[in-house]
C-alpha cells in the first residue's frame, strides 16, 4: 500500500503524458470497438469499460477475452482526460461516448463495467446525469462507492480528494435518486488493499437496485482478472440479455 501511494504522483503524471500525446496524434476521435472483427446481432448488449485511476485499458483484456461468445458486445473502452481531474467531468465525457456507442449500434442500451474509480464515473453518469435512460446495467469492480481511507493518506491530487469518505462528490451520490432505472452489480473483495475498509466497495443507497457479490481473498488490481469475477460478470451479462432491459 505504501509503495502504491508513493507512486501515485508519478503514475498520474505519466498517464497525463500518454493522454496528451494521444490527443496530439489523434486524427479520428470516434470510439472504435476493441473487437472490431466480431459481428453482433440486434439482441446483443454493447459493453463500455471504464478503467480506474492511473490504470490502462489493458486491465480489461483478460475480462474481455473471458466474455467473448456470451452474446454481449461490441466491447469498447471509454477514455477520459487527466487534464480535467474531476469525476464529474469524466462522467460527462463518458455520457458522450455512450451516446456514440448507441448510435453505432442501432440505439441499443449499453452496459457499463467500471473498475475502481471507473465505477464511480459510471455511477455518477447514471445517477446524476440522466444516464439511466441509456444504461440499464452497471457492473462495478472494486469501486470505492463510499470512498476509502487510503485517499486520506494519498497525495493531495484533486481526484484523490473526491475519493475521501464524505467528500462533496460522494455526498452527491448519497442524495435521493428515486426512479433511477439502472440495475447495479457490485463485485468487491474482503482483501482489497486500496479500499479501506473493504465494505466501502458496497453500494448502500436505498433508491438503487443493487446486487453485491463478495469475492474472497482477491486484491484490488487482481479483481478484474480473477476467474471467479470473469465468470460472475459473464453470468450477469447473460442474465441481462434475457430480460427486457437489454432489448
Amino acid at each position: 500500500m505504501t509503495v502504491r501511494l508513493a507512486g501515485l504522483p508519478l503514475d498520474l503524471a505519466l498517464w497525463g503524458v500518454r493522454q496528451f500525446a494521444g490527443l496530439l496524434g489523434a486524427v479520428d476521435r470516434r470510439l472504435l470497438p476493441d473487437d472490431s472483427d466480431a459481428e453482433f446481432g440486434v439482441s446483443c448488449l454493447p459493453v463500455v469499460f471504464v478503467h480506474g485511476l492511473a490504470d490502462r485499458p489493458s486491465i480489461f483484456s483478460k475480462l474481455q477475452n473471458g466474455l467473448r461468445g456470451c452474446g454481449a458486445g461490441p466491447f469498447v473502452t471509454a477514455t477520459y482526460s487527466v487534464l480535467n481531474p474531476d469525476i464529474r467531468v469524466a462522467a460527462r465525457m463518458l455520457g458522450e461516448q455512450v451516446e456514440r456507442v448507441q448510435e453505432q449500434n442501432g440505439g441499443r442500451p449499453v452496459c457499463l463495467i467500471g473498475h475502481s474509480m471507473g465505477g464511480l464515473i459510471a455511477r455518477y453518469y447514471v445517477q446524476r446525469l440522466g444516464g439511466d435512460a441509456r444504461v440499464p446495467l452497471v457492473i462495478t469492480l472494486a469501486t470505492p462507492h463510499s470512498g476509502t481511507a487510503m485517499a486520506l493518506w494519498a497525495p493531495p491530487h484533486p481526484v484523490l480528494r473526491q475519493l475521501r469518505p464524505g467528500s462533496p462528490l460522494l455526498a452527491e451520490l448519497a442524495e435521493p435518486c428515486a426512479g433511477c432505472r439502472t440495475q447495479f452489480v457490485a463485485f468487491y473483495s474482503n482483501l482489497d488493499e486500496a479500499i479501506i475498509p473493504s465494505s466501502r466497495a458496497r453500494i448502500d443507497h436505498p433508491d438503487l437496485q443493487v446486487r453485491h457479490v463478495l469475492v474472497d481473498g482477491v486484491g484490488h488490481l487482481m479483481l478484474p482478472v480473477h476467474g471467479t469475477v470473469i465468470h460472475g460478470v459473464r453470468d450477469v451479462l447473460t442474465e441481462a440479455m434475457e430480460l427486457p432491459l437489454a432489448g
